[in-house]
C-alpha cells in the first residue's frame, strides 16, 4: 500500500498538531501519524506558560474544551532560606494554566480533526533500516500498518529519541538530555496547594526546583526537576523524591489528607536548541526532537507549539518544489525566536546553581513591590521572550504591556 500527501507529521503531541494545523491552513494536504492511541498520558509537569497559551489561542483551542483545565493567577516561590514570595499575574487575559497532558493532547487531536486534518493513531514509524528514504522529489516513510507514505515534507515531532532522527543517523549516542524530572499526581489535597501554584527552590535541587501545580477537585501535579550535569543518578533521585515528599513545608502545602496516585514517573528533558540539528533534507525537527525545551525551567509545551507552528509556516511560505528554502526559513525562524532566550536562560541558571544566588534572587523579588513581582511573573511565564529587551528586532507594539492570552473570549474561535 502507498499513501501520499504534501506534509507528513510524525507525532500527534502539541508540536505535531501545531505543525499540522499550520500546514493545513496553508492549503496543504497533511497526514499525522502517532504510534499511540488517544487519550494517552505523557509524563509532564502539565504547566502552560503564557507562550503556550498564546500558541494554543492562535491554533483556535478554547480552554473550555480541555478537560481539567485550571487557570492560575499567581505563583508562590520558596527560597532555600524558607522565605515565601507571592508573585501575582496580571488580571487581563490568561498568563498561566495547568492542564493534564492526557486531556490537553486529546483536545488538540480532536481540534485538528475538526479542522480537517487526517490523524492516524496506532501507527508509528517502521523499525527497518530504510524506514525513511529520500526519493529526490519526495520522501518515503514506512509506517506500521499503513505501508509507505510519500510526502513532499516531513515534520518530526516524535520526541527526544526521535525515530525519524534515528533513521537518518542523526541521533547522538549517549545523549540523555539536560534535565531529568520526576512527577506524580495526588488527590484529596486540602492544604493551600489545592489552589496555589508552588515552586520550591530546595538547596539540594539547585538550579532545579520542586513544584506543585493545582488541578480541579483537589488534585495536584507534584514533582521536581534537576540538571543531569549535577551528577545525580536515577536511583539517588528516587530516594530524593521520597525525601522531598516528607519535608514539612511540602506536607503542609498538600495538607494532612493528601494521597499520592499510582507511582511516580520520570523523564529526560532535552534543552539545547542553540546547537541542535533542526533539519535534514525534506525533514524538520520540532519540540523535543529539536531539543527546544526551556533550559531554565524545563518547560517544553510552549516551545513545542511554537516550533511546530514555525515549521508549518515555513512550508507554507515556500514552494514545495524547493524544500531547502523551507528548511532554511525554519532554521532562521527558530534562531530568531529561541536562541537568544536560551542563552540568557542558561546564564541565569548559573546564578541559581548556588544557594546564595537563589536566595539573593528571591530576596530581590520579594522587595520589588507589586509592580516588580507582577512583571517578574510575566517574565517567568514567558509572556515575552526572555531576551526581548536585548533583541530590538523582536520589539513590537505593546510588548511591555500586552494582555494575556484569551483576553477577549468573545473573539475566540
Amino acid at each position: 500500500m502507498e499513501r501520499s500527501c504534501d506534509v507528513l507529521v510524525v507525532g500527534a503531541g502539541p508540536g505535531g498538531i501545531a505543525a499540522a494545523i499550520s500546514a493545513h491552513r496553508g492549503g496543504h494536504s497533511v497526514i499525522v501519524i502517532d504510534k499511540a492511541t488517544f487519550p494517552r498520558d505523557k509524563c509532564c509537569g502539565d504547566g502552560l506558560t503564557t507562550l503556550a497559551l498564546r500558541e494554543l489561542e492562535r491554533l483556535g483551542v478554547v480552554p473550555e474544551n480541555v478537560s481539567n483545565w485550571m487557570d492560575v493567577d499567581a505563583a508562590w516561590l520558596r527560597s532555600p532560606s524558607g522565605r515565601e514570595v507571592r508573585v501575582p499575574l496580571p488580571a487581563e487575559g490568561r498568563y498561566a494554566a495547568i492542564a493534564p497532558r492526557i486531556d490537553l493532547d486529546q483536545a488538540l487531536v480532536h481540534h485538528a480533526r475538526a479542522l480537517g486534518v487526517e490523524i492516524l493513531e496506532g501507527h508509528g514509524l517502521e523499525t527497518t533500516t530504510d524506514a525513511v528514504r529520500d526519493r529526490g522529489t519526495a520522501i518515503d516513510v514506512a509506517v506500521s500498518g499503513i505501508g509507505i507514505v510519500r510526502a513532499r515534507q516531513v515534520i518530526a515531532a516524535d520526541g527526544m529519541w526521535s525515530p525519524i532522527r534515528k533513521a537518518l543517523n542523526l541521533n547522538e549516542s549517549g545523549y540523555l538530555g539536560e534535565w531529568h524530572a520526576f512527577r506524580q499526581y495526588a488527590h484529596s489535597v486540602d492544604g493551600p496547594a489545592a489552589q496555589r501554584l508552588y515552586v520550591w527552590f530546595e538547596k539540594d535541587l539547585l538550579p532545579g526546583y520542586a513544584w506543585s501545580f493545582p488541578l480541579p477537585d483537589g488534585r495536584v501535579n507534584i514533582g521536581f526537576g534537576v540538571l543531569r550535569a549535577e551528577g545525580r543518578r536515577t536511583k539517588e533521585m528516587g530516594q530524593l523524591w521520597e525525601d522531598l515528599l516528607q519535608r514539612p513545608h511540602i506536607r503542609a502545602a498538600l495538607g494532612p489528607h493528601a494521597e499520592l496516585e499510582g507511582r511516580h514517573t520520570a523523564w529526560p528533558i532535552p534543552a539545547r536548541i542553540h546547537r541542535s540539528v533542526l533539519s535534514a533534507p525534506r525533514v524538520m525537527f520540532v519540540g523535543d526532537a529539536a531539543a527546544a525545551t526551556d533550559v531554565l525551567t524545563g518547560e517544553g509545551i510552549g516551545q513545542a507549539l511554537l516550533t511546530g507552528r514555525l515549521a508549518g509556516d515555513a512550508i507554507c511560505e515556500n514552494d514545495l518544489l524547493h524544500p531547502d528554502a523551507a528548511r532554511l526559513s525554519y532554521q532562521r525562524a527558530v534562531r530568531h525566536h529561541l536562541v537568544a532566550d536560551h542563552r540568557m536562560s542558561a546564564a541565569l541558571g548559573w546564578v541559581l546553581r548556588s544557594e546564595l544566588g537563589a536566595r539573593g534572587a528571591l530576596a530581590i523579588i520579594s522587595r520589588s513591590g507589586d509592580w516588580g513581582r507582577g512583571n517578574f511573573a510575566r517574565w517567568m511565564f514567558e509572556d515575552e521572550p526572555r531576551a526581548v529587551a536585548l533583541t530590538p528586532k523582536r520589539w513590537h507594539r505593546r510588548f511591555l504591556n500586552q494582555p494575556g492570552a484569551y483576553a477577549d473570549m468573545t473573539t475566540a474561535p
